[in-house]
């Protein structure tokens, strides 16, 4: 467990009075992205302008981290790595911990009910939400949703968990609190209100009114490099700080967060911290989902079939750097609209981002859950081109590699561990098309991924199938170069 007396001299530690803390954010989802982002920002602001906002920490499902943070005290630490240099803190900011299966779904939606809350704030992932990526409402016929709507008083979904507190604190005549997303979606603040009121209108229709009259959903737009954190990485955390702390996390230096300002009732100054409140997130959330998210995805799927582990190894192969550069500012750029940016500028700061060895960022950790990724990080892009009829090669080339990647068997004929929301119908295509052109056409026929219009495309499932095909004949490598030498 973290020894904070063991910290080196170095460290941050909360220069703030603990006990003067209110637990009025309950944030769902305590990931390493989470720790290392919001909580962060918000210990900063407490640290720094002596902010009293405090967190009540959950997670539904493993309990492992929420366990290992009550042992410490509700303390852990963060490490910013760089090629050259470390800093580390220690968060304080946490005033209480639960999980949903262990302290019970009851436990956290009384959390959520205690009258000082003002924020509920979730990073579960783009799955969590229960949503089709297609089009951004609830899926009716996700399995959780349909426990959800037989038994709302015991749900098991994300929606349906926030639902049943909202209805909760009606009931009580409490103030209604924010609901406010941090995952890489589009709007992520108009998904969340559509999951949420989509769930009332099928339960309560006067519920769902109150819900489109009281709440507020703002969007948010989070950028930071945070690597899953592995036991090696873990180890490793421990031997530079002399102390174990398995809720530790290390991520890249960089902080952005952008915040749409509606917020229901009342919110921390994170603007203090490094925060940037606006009147629009969409812009900048297209940005970094196209260009960043975006040419993520593209060297993880080609990355992984490569043999390169980590996204640092595609930055030393020139041709997956060069690629990734024209992806983002040959094929993604055009398609924004984010006022006041040099696109060109950003595209190069990001790739000077990717180049941090320190930063162990897996190509196999950023491939997972391509269903729910690939609309908002590609697709959107390729119904942009296809309408103004201009060209998508590289985006054509990450499709044809998702494809490959989900068919479950490397370059080397070494299987692949395909972690996806859908595995169970993506093996089920996988295993029921032959190989070539029956195989992707088996899977440019997920409808909730590519929609209706995509798969009847002529000129996309040519290109796909070109893509495709060289992947299939030679390797990710020398299609990487060989796209790189046509542009």
């Amino acid at each position: 467990m973290l020894a904070v007396d063991k910290l080196p001299s170095s460290t941050l530690l909360p220069g703030y009075d603990r006990s003067r803390l209110k637990t009025r954010m309950l944030h769902i989802g305590f990931g390493a992205f989470h720790r290392a982002h919001q909580a962060v920002c918000s210990d900063k602001l407490a640290s720094e302008h002596h902010s009293d906002w405090g967190y009540c920490e959950v997670n539904l499902n493993s309990g492992e981290l929420i366990a290992a943070l009550r042992e410490q005290s509700l303390l852990y630490s963060v490490t910013e790595l760089a090629d050259d240099s470390r800093h580390t803190r220690v968060v304080g900011v946490i005033t209480a911990a639960l999980h949903g299966k262990g302290d019970g779904i009851e436990t956290v939606i009384e959390a959520m009910c205690q009258p000082d809350i003002a924020i509920v704030s979730m990073t579960v992932t783009e799955k969590g939400y229960c949503y089709q990526p297609a089009t951004g409402q609830l899926n009716l016929q996700h399995p959780d949703i349909q426990h959800d709507l037989a038994h709302p008083q015991q749900p098991v979904s994300l929606p349906g968990v926030i639902l049943a507190a909202i209805a909760r604190r009606h009931e009580r005549g409490l103030p209604p609190f924010s609901v406010m997303s941090c995952d890489n979606m589009p709007e992520n603040g108009h998904v969340t209100r559509n999951v949420i009121l989509q769930l009332a209108q099928a339960q309560d229709a006067q519920l769902a009114t109150y819900i489109a009259d009281a709440l507020t959903f703002p969007s948010t737009m989070v950028d930071r490099i945070v690597p899953a954190m592995t036991d090696e990485a873990l180890t490793s955390l421990s031997e530079t700080l002399g102390s174990y702390d398995p809720v530790a996390v290390s991520c890249e230096p960089f902080f952005q967060w952008v915040i749409e300002d509606n917020f229901v009732n009342g919110r921390p100054a994170w603007e203090k911290a490094g925060a940037e409140l606006v009147s629009d997130v969409l812009p900048f959330e297209e940005m970094k989902l196209r260009m960043l998210n975006g040419s993520h995805s593209f060297l993880a799927y080609l990355g992984y079939l490569a043999g390169y582990e980590h996204i640092s190894d595609c930055m030393a192969d020139g041709d997956f750097r060069l690629a990734a550069r024209k992806l983002m500012l040959d094929e993604q750029a055009p398609t924004l609209r984010t006022p006041n940016v040099d696109l060109v500028a950003y595209a190069d700061s990001l790739l000077a981002r990717y180049e941090n060895r320190a930063i162990k960022h897996r190509t196999g950790q950023i491939a997972t859950d391509g269903t729910q990724k690939l609309p908002q990080r590609w697709l959107d892009s390729i119904r942009w081109h296809i309408t103004q009829g201009s060209a998508y090669p590289l985006l054509a080339l990450g499709v044809a590699a998702w494809i490959r990647y989900v068919g479950a068997v490397d370059e080397q004929g070494n299987a692949i561990e395909v972690r996806d929301a859908m595995k169970s119908e993506l093996a089920e295509r996988v295993a029921a098309s032959a190989e070539g052109e029956a195989r992707v056409a088996a899977l440019l026929g997920i409808e909730s991924v590519f929609g209706e219009d995509l798969p009847h495309n002529a000129d996309f499932v040519a290109q796909v199938n070109d893509c495709y095909q060289q992947l299939l004949r030679q390797g990710a490598r020398a299609t990487v170069a060989q796209a790189v030498a046509n542009g």
